[in-house]
């Protein structure tokens, strides 16, 4: 015989309760009636199982807001706690819930905020209230009051100059939660514009991490303001705004000007964010690094490179300058050529042939990179399979590896291919013998 009700809750068996109204929604009446119960345990785990109910209990919000004044502090809270449970339902709880947003006690002040939130329902009573929680004495409760406000949209419209001034809160969460909530309200966000690009120069990385998303999540409306600080003194600034624009990924002339001129700043990590913001605009801007690299010194031709790699097929237009860097003094530049090209040559026969000449490079990392690219070029590559089976002889065992594992991968199957592979199943280096013996098998497979 089952329980009844009343025990289970004196005994805080809340999940078994729960599991009752799931088979019988009517259990809810009972619940509500054990609300008035002068046992202090059944009256807390009423409220609590309706708040496990969720929006099923949607039929107990007056009973559990007027539950609000009970006595009993903890109840208090947990009825704030549950009301945010069932969610928007208990919208017309606000009034009563906003009574308590000031209470001296803090975790009901704390828990009424995360509800309105969670409630969702945009009345100028839950609004105007959150907005003054922003002041709150506690920073976790204007961290929550920063987030409730985010989570109601763009209705909490108004709220947007509150929160611009919440981006100079000492506490960096509700700084950070104030960014985020502006981006999420949405509409009318560009008027915290000028706020966020001064938010740019916060001391936490997370902050900044959250104004930059913002900045990106308001558009192109942002541009001009970001393009104003850009060149800013300080180098944190100039990453966040270089940051904002790859975000954006627009082809804006302008942009493309600045960006430009910042692959030369003198702070490196600066650099490489122009470069990487090159690339995430994509190929747009394949001419603006192509007459970069032309200039560029040994380090920028490195990012660079990589930068265009990172586009893959999409920047085939700097094939012939990537093969013109094969000509450089800079084995790393070469390298760099070598990876770039297994990216964006998978079907340029002028690629194959620069890779292929690039086996017999006087640097064995440069030989191994090459035919590491050419493995991943794949079947497109298969005229140059005895350049491979030569490299399969190569003195560096980083060579062979890369050799034997890239003819796997082209998968030509004939007496020379297998030949030499067959060679290095003994090889001293375990990992070039393992790689060579996969070649076989993936050959012999197909």
């Amino acid at each position: 015989m089952s329980a009844p009700i009343e025990k289970l809750l004196r005994d805080a068996k809340v999940d078994l309760v729960v599991a009752r109204v799931e088979k019988d929604p009517s259990v809810i009446n009972d619940i509500i009636r054990y609300l008035k119960s002068e046992i202090r345990s059944i009256r807390f785990n009423a409220v609590l199982a309706l708040g496990e109910v969720g929006q099923k209990a949607t039929l107990g919000v007056s009973n559990l807001a007027e539950c609000l004044a009970d006595d009993d502090w903890s109840i208090c809270r947990e009825v704030a706690r549950s009301l945010g449970k069932i969610g928007a339902p208990a919208k017309d709880a606000i009034p009563e819930l906003c009574r308590y947003i000031n209470n001296k006690e803090m975790s009901i002040r704390k828990e009424v905020v995360i509800s309105l939130g969670k409630i969702g329902f945009a009345s100028q009573e839950s609004i105007s209230n959150l907005m003054n929680s922003l002041n709150d004495e506690n920073e976790e409760i204007r961290t929550e009051a920063a987030k409730s406000l985010g989570k109601i949209g763009p209705d909490a419209y108004n709220a947007i100059p509150d929160l611009m001034n919440s981006l100079k809160d000492i506490g960096w969460a509700v700084r950070n939660a104030s960014a985020h909530a502006i981006s999420r309200i949405g509409e009318g966000s560009t008027r915290a514009i000028p706020s966020l690009i001064v938010a740019l120069e916060d001391p936490d990385w997370r902050v900044r991490y959250r104004v930059i998303d913002t900045l990106a999540m308001i558009g192109e409306e942002s541009v001009p303001a970001i393009l104003e600080v850009i060149n800013s003194k300080n180098p944190i600034v100039r990453k966040g705004a270089i940051e904002a624009l790859g975000e954006l990924k627009l082809a804006n002339p302008e942009i493309l000007e600045k960006l430009s001129f910042l692959l030369h700043d003198k702070v490196e990590y600066v650099r490489g964010k122009a470069a990487d913001a090159l690339r995430s605009i994509g190929k747009e801007a394949i001419s603006t690094l192509i007459k970069e690299l032309k200039v560029a010194n040994k380090e920028m031709r490195i990012l660079i490179i990589s930068a265009i790699g990172g586009m893959g097929i999409n920047a085939t237009a700097a094939i012939p300058s990537l093969i013109e860097s094969f000509k450089d003094s800079k084995s790393s530049v070469r390298v760099e050529a070598s990876r770039a090209l297994g990216r964006i040559g998978l079907n340029s026969e002028d690629a194959i042939i620069a890779l292929q000449e690039a086996l017999n490079d006087s640097k064995s990392i440069v030989r191994r990179e090459a035919a590491l690219s050419l493995g991943n070029i794949g079947l497109f590559a298969a005229k140059i399979v005895p350049a491979l089976i030569e490299s399969l002889k190569d003195k560096k065992p980083d060579v062979r590896w890369r050799a034997s594992e890239a003819l796997g991968k082209i998968g030509v199957d004939n007496q020379e291919v297998i030949t030499g592979l067959k060679n290095l199943e003994h090889d001293k280096f375990d990992y070039v013998s393992e790689s060579a013996l996969n070649a076989l098998d993936n050959i012999t497979e197909k």
